[in-house]
């Protein structure tokens, strides 16, 4: 029986497998969870430059939220990543959600960001 981080390592291979087969030159939205914060970057893979961050530690949200690990924190890092984003001419990205499932927290931060303008 494999163990959850191991688990966790195969399903987050066979995600980022299949975005580089997709992806054809658009950058990557990456998100990463843990159990207090939320973290999301645009990277493009080509040049291995982060575009944009956005994370519940940044100092506009901080301010803004009490708690950093609910859908409403997921909910404002999709609006400002994809602030950030825009602000840096993207429009486009393919969301890698590594090895967590789309659902909850990750689920709200892609729809906040699709709402916001991201295309994915």
């Amino acid at each position: 029986m494999l163990s959850a981080n191991k688990t966790f390592n195969r399903r987050r291979q066979r995600v980022r497998t299949h975005i580089r087969k997709v992806a054809a030159g658009r950058p990557r939205l990456s998100i990463h969870r843990t159990n207090q914060h939320i973290y999301a970057q645009v990277i493009n893979d080509e040049t291995g430059v982060t575009v944009a961050a956005a994370s519940t530690l940044d100092v506009d949200l901080r301010s803004k939220l009490k708690v950093g690990s609910n859908r409403d924190a997921a909910t404002e890092v999709g609006k400002l990543i994809a602030d950030r984003a825009k602000s840096a001419g993207i429009e486009k990205v393919v969301f890698d959600r590594g090895g967590f499932l789309f659902h909850g927290r990750i689920k709200a931060l892609a729809d906040a960001a699709r709402e916001a303008g991201l295309n994915f």
